[in-house]
């Protein structure tokens, strides 16, 4: 682990300000490369205070550690400061022969996409912006539904970790007190010669503690957590992909439909440039939603947007 990353853990631990001399001393470093290391965590985004004749205070932000994450969950973690996007990071290394069960990880992104192509809100601090490579070598129809996994594992971990109730939009997007904090983008990689679907890009963005948004963004999305987290992004990504490997598909295909915020509902669609409306009746565990049109007639839809009628998500 690097210098500033175990200061970090240092100062992240400690109940109070940490003199100087005594971070050097049990380090091992001169109080030179104590303050140096304290100048690379700043420029990391995270906030300390530095009082005379008491030491360093963490007020605000955390740093991402791979040796963490690592350490705590079945990954291996790739990770890049200066990241166009995550998922271009994962394409880049598949293409060169990556490793499966790979995590690509960036503290932000200067070109980060959704779906369809859209811009992606990254600012420099509080989000968490990943893709994980899996290798599955499957039929497309024997392949999981990784989009809607990953959703009831990002659900299952805040609840494990800090007791909050997420909800989930059909068929990508997480909310949190009706506000978007988070969205997954899945790809994957077909072979011609063998029909299976060689590989997946999943890609995941959360807005972990974020506390100032764009105007056009405001009233749309919002943050898990406010200034001070009850957690770290580190023990968070873990969890997520610790539950994503370990419980039963069935178990998180359940969550998924539990958390849903469209089952139930009045929604709105367009196929074929013709709009729709009907009542959401189910969702398959293939991730396809099930709705009841005004005139009694049942489509399926396998993907593309809705709105559900009492607000519009």
């Amino acid at each position: 682990m690097k210098t500033h990353e175990i200061l970090y853990q240092t100062l992240a631990q400690a109940q109070d300000y940490v003199n100087g001399e005594q971070l050097a001393q049990e380090m091992g470093l001169s109080r030179t490369s104590i303050w140096k290391a304290i100048q690379r965590l700043e420029k990391e985004g995270i906030e300390i205070e530095s009082v005379k004749n008491r030491g360093y205070k963490i007020l605000s932000g955390d740093l991402l550690i791979p040796q963490v994450i690592e350490d705590l969950c079945p990954l291996t973690v790739s990770y890049n400061p200066q990241c166009q996007s995550t998922q271009l990071d994962a394409k880049n290394a598949m293409e060169a022969g990556g490793q499966s069960a790979t995590l690509y990880l960036a503290p932000f992104q200067t070109a980060g996409k959704g779906r369809f192509g859209r811009d992606y809100f990254c600012p420099s601090q509080g989000g968490i912006y990943m893709s994980l490579h899996l290798k599955p070598n499957l039929p497309f129809d024997q392949a999981p539904a990784y989009t809607l996994m990953v959703a009831a594992a990002i659900y299952k971990a805040l609840k494990n970790l800090a007791l909050l109730d997420v909800d989930i939009k059909w068929v990508n997007d997480i909310y949190y007190k009706g506000k978007k904090v988070g969205g997954i983008l899945t790809e994957a990689i077909s072979s011609i010669e063998t029909g299976l679907i060689t590989d997946v890009i999943i890609g995941v963005g959360l807005n972990f503690s974020i506390t100032d948004f764009p105007k056009e963004l405001k009233d749309k999305a919002g943050s898990l957590f406010g200034a001070q987290p009850p957690i770290s992004r580190n023990e968070l990504i873990a969890e997520i992909w610790k539950e994503f490997f370990t419980t039963p598909e069935e178990e998180l295909i359940y969550l998924y439909k539990q958390r849903s915020l469209v089952l139930g509902k009045e929604v709105r669609f367009e196929q074929n440039q013709t709009s729709y409306q009907g009542l959401a009746k189910d969702i398959s565990d293939s991730g396809q939603l099930l709705v009841q049109l005004t005139d009694g007639k049942e489509r399926w839809l396998n993907s593309g947007e809705i709105s559900i009628k009492q607000w519009d998500l």
